[in-house]
């Protein structure tokens, strides 16, 4: 099962790091972060998000510079369209200020 999971992540950090780097931008994103991002997602491949309520108690339990990091990272548009979905629920979450 362990190794499952981190196939399936590093096949997703690739292609997300392919889309980015695609994209123009430069470094690594805290949104490619698996250990960062898998407490929003119900699968270990990170494609189906968690219930709002889930979302944002995994939210609320990050350290308030990874929250800060992650909201700046989805205000550039191409990382932001490769998790369009995060980002969206940042956003509602009070991100876009």
């Amino acid at each position: 099962m362990n190794l499952k999971m981190l196939t399936t992540g590093a096949i997703s950090l690739a292609m997300i790091t392919g889309s980015a780097l695609a994209g123009g931008s430069t470094g690594t994103s805290a949104l490619d972060d698996p250990a960062k991002m898998s407490p929003f997602f119900t699968d270990a491949g990170m494609k189906t998000m968690k219930s709002e309520a889930e979302f944002k108690a995994a939210w609320m339990t990050m350290k308030e510079e990874d929250r800060a990091a992650m909201m700046k990272e989805c205000g550039d548009e191409a990382i932001a369209k490769a998790h369009d979905n995060f980002c969206k629920m940042t956003k509602q979450l009070g991100g876009a200020n």
